[in-house]
């Protein structure tokens, strides 16, 4: 998966210095997704109604989607006022499919069920389910592009206090504690 570190990388490079100084926390990733690429950050409230949506099932939800032919990005606007590091890391998730994925074989919309966006662990008890591979490539790539490695690092030793570093890096403890497990 160092393939999907290094993308977020060249994206985190590519940002223009008026959007982020390479420096600062936390990541931008919603300008990054509009100024950069051109996509259009939507919350919206269902994202079932969406051009195209899956049928879901009894207690299945979307939490975010990419449309790649509108260029439009769409979150769940109920999970972004509950969760807004959920929210950060959606978008991240979703501009993963657009900068790793738009190209693949899935030639039309990726939508991205609350299961699949995944920052937050299962209970110990429970085994963590499988997702398909382009799924676990997007959380990859959200993690490398609101953590950055080289700034993680930085921010670890400055200070390990790891409700801190949540807070600095706006994520989640659950994302946070599996990037620091990857990269500290």
């Amino acid at each position: 998966m160092q393939g999907i570190e290094q993308i977020a990388e060249r994206v985190l490079a590519r940002v223009p210095e008026w959007i982020w100084d390479g420096e600062t926390l936390p990541v931008p990733v919603e300008s990054i997704a509009d100024d950069v690429f051109g996509l259009l950050v939507r919350e919206v409230d269902d994202l079932a109604g969406a051009p195209g949506a899956p049928a879901l099932g009894s207690g299945q939800s979307l939490s975010g989607l990419l449309l790649p032919s509108l260029g439009e990005l769409w979150v769940s606007r109920s999970e972004a006022l509950q969760w807004p590091p959920r929210r950060r890391f959606t978008i991240g998730h979703e501009l993963g499919h657009w900068c790793v994925h738009r190209d693949g074989p899935a030639d039309g919309a990726v939508y991205c069920r609350a299961a699949s966006v995944v920052e937050d662990a299962p209970p110990a008890s429970e085994a963590r389910p499988a997702r398909a591979p382009e799924e676990e490539e997007a959380n990859l790539f959200a993690a490398a592009l609101l953590m950055p490695a080289r700034l993680l690092e930085r921010e670890y030793r400055r200070d390990r206090e790891f409700g801190g570093l949540c807070e600095r890096f706006e994520v989640s403890g659950a994302a946070m504690g599996r990037r620091l497990h990857a990269v500290v």
